[in-house]
């Protein structure tokens, strides 16, 4: 009987790996594996899977696919109502009769899965009662109603069969993010997260977890992502974990952890400083927000304090990149106290720092008390909030205004010596403040959708133009270093003081004659005059070459050689 076991993942690049736990749990079946993103057509998804004559069809399912894999398997039971379907995964393990109400679903499978998989295909062929199937929930023929089973028992990891050693996943290793456990379950409480349901932290064997890292290494993996919900809660178990990998590691390849750094001891992080090579490992690290009250409201234990004191010490190694988290919405936070939360992790300068919105998690306890609250929120996945007591619905666009700015400015890096410029300098009071009104400003003249990498930096300026900003010369400054030294061919230039030819022949002529860092350039990049004007783009700013603002003039000289990275110098005039 031919199973398939399917997914919509958000991108191609993540795995999905659910599916290969229950395959490689129930060798015994006839499985194969089927993963397709949110960016595919239902009618392609549709058509390849019925091309492949299923009996069975599972499905993963989670808050951002849940909605479309709803719609699939409608119209999978109207091509074909002989198909057996099942769901699993957090997002269909509570409110079963949500889910039957609103598909022709045909079983749940709830809780962890690998048990409950195997033993529902015995079911299904023939072997024992689905009445005997434990963690699943299915509908009665005749009243049409969900009957919930007894749950599956917690496994121990240990006896857990590897996902990982598929060959038909081999030749997509290198260009998609390998997700690793070698633990279960979460020893905190946080009422806003589906992990505070299971809180006993089960480990699987250590030297089997070493063992699949090497053969994803050697099969080309480059992304491996620990899904520990706190990788570092056992000390001596993380410091073995970060001692193999800095000694096993191949080059290219990077480990991302979810990790409370409240908690990691000093010796730890000087460890990972002093051994690890950089940009080895990446730390996420949720902070969700530093308001005392409301981090009692939602259970979540956090010494601020500490947590700052361990990242400004992880940043000091320069070793490890930072992604911190934030969650607005939460309970009794108003406006003016996240700005502050926001401003307090922003003061940390991470690499990231992601900006959330609180999600209304089904089976989560805070779900349960969104009436205590004032929660107003989705209805459907991924069911973020509208507002609450604190939020209004204004306080809530805002801070989305705010939000927008970060991701396309900080988070992606393409203007990273001006917003530092920015946000250490005139804007240091409140970093939120700046990007909110500028989200505004923005949100009134252009759209959020349709722009060029350019317009990112024309609109920056504008926005300092219209508040009447005093320091416009060192802003386009930083803005042309950032520009012209991220492009790899030469760009457009879009400022308005910008060197006709005769201009900076006239300048790179008298720099070749006078200037010894210019002499230096030409000798070691081996180019001549005319090889300069054709490859290198000559700019004056007020930066010296530390970088600090001038009242001098420099010149920036970038150069984009063919099959070369790209160069740049700063060069002061000379007369």
């Amino acid at each position: 009987m031919s199973i398939i076991l399917t997914t919509l993942n958000s991108k191609y690049i993540h795995t999905n790996l659910a599916i290969r736990y229950l395959k490689a749990n129930a060798p015994e079946f006839d499985i194969t594996l089927r993963e397709y993103t949110l960016k595919d057509t239902l009618e392609n998804i549709l058509e390849d899977l019925l091309s492949r004559k299923p009996k069975i069809i599972g499905f993963s399912v989670y808050i951002w696919n849940v909605e479309k894999t709803l719609q699939l398997i409608k119209l999978l039971k109207e091509k074909d109502p002989t198909l057996t379907i099942f769901m699993g995964g957090p997002e269909v393990s509570y409110d079963f009769d949500v889910w039957f109400s609103r598909s022709p679903i045909d079983y749940i499978i709830y809780g962890e899965g690998e048990l409950s998989f195997k033993e529902l295909m015995e079911a299904l062929h023939g072997r024992r009662e689905v009445s005997e199937v434990r963690g699943i929930v299915y509908r009665n023929l005749v009243t049409n109603e969900p009957v919930q089973n007894p749950a599956a028992p917690i496994l121990d990891p240990k006896e857990i069969l590897s996902p990982f050693y598929f060959e038909e996943d081999i030749p997509h290793l290198p260009n998609r993010i390998q997700y690793i456990e070698t633990s279960r379950g979460c020893p905190y409480s946080c009422q806003y997260c589906l992990a505070s349901v299971d809180n006993k932290v089960r480990y699987f064997d250590m030297e089997k977890v070493k063992d699949e890292i090497r053969y994803l290494m050697k099969n080309g993996a480059k992304t491996l992502k620990f899904l520990d919900r706190t990788f570092n809660i056992n000390k001596k178990y993380a410091l073995e974990m970060f001692n193999f990998i800095i000694e096993e590691h191949l080059p290219g390849t990077q480990f991302q952890f979810e990790i409370t750094a409240d908690i990691m001891p000093t010796e730890l992080i000087d460890y990972l400083n002093e051994h690890a090579p950089a940009g080895l490992f990446r730390f996420e690290i949720g902070i969700q927000s530093t308001y005392e009250l409301t981090n009692q409201l939602v259970k979540r234990r956090q010494n601020f304090d500490k947590l700052t004191t361990n990242i400004l010490r992880i940043k000091e190694g320069e070793k490890i990149i930072l992604h911190l988290d934030l969650i607005a919405g939460l309970p009794e936070e108003p406006y003016d106290r996240f700005e502050q939360s926001f401003n307090d992790v922003f003061d940390l300068r991470p690499e990231e720092l992601q900006l959330g919105f609180l999600k209304m998690l089904r089976g989560t306890g805070l779900r349960k008390q969104a009436n205590e609250f004032g929660y107003e929120y989705d209805e459907f996945a991924p069911y973020e909030m509208k507002r609450n007591n604190a939020l209004s619905e204004e306080d809530v666009h805002n801070i989305h205004l705010a939000e927008e700015i970060l991701e396309r400015y900080w988070n992606a890096h393409r203007m990273d010596y001006t917003i530092a410029y920015l946000v250490d300098g005139p804007f240091k009071a409140s970093p939120f403040a700046f990007m909110q009104q500028f989200g505004a400003y923005w949100e009134n003249r252009y759209s959020w959708i349709k722009y060029q990498l350019s317009d990112l930096f024309i609109r920056l300026y504008d926005y300092l133009e219209s508040i009447s900003y005093e320091e416009l010369q060192t802003v386009l400054s930083y803005m042309k270093l950032d520009y012209l030294a991220q492009s790899k061919i030469k760009p457009k230039i879009w400022w308005e003081d910008r060197l006709n030819k005769q201009e900076r022949r006239q300048i790179v002529n008298r720099l070749a004659e006078k200037s010894e860092k210019m002499i230096d350039l030409l000798k070691h990049h081996q180019i001549n005059l005319p090889d300069m004007f054709k490859y290198a783009v000559v700019e004056p700013i007020y930066l010296d070459e530390t970088l600090k603002p001038t009242d001098e003039l420099h010149y920036l000289i970038v150069v984009y050689l063919p099959n070369h990275p790209t160069y740049y110098y700063i060069i002061k005039e000379v007369i």
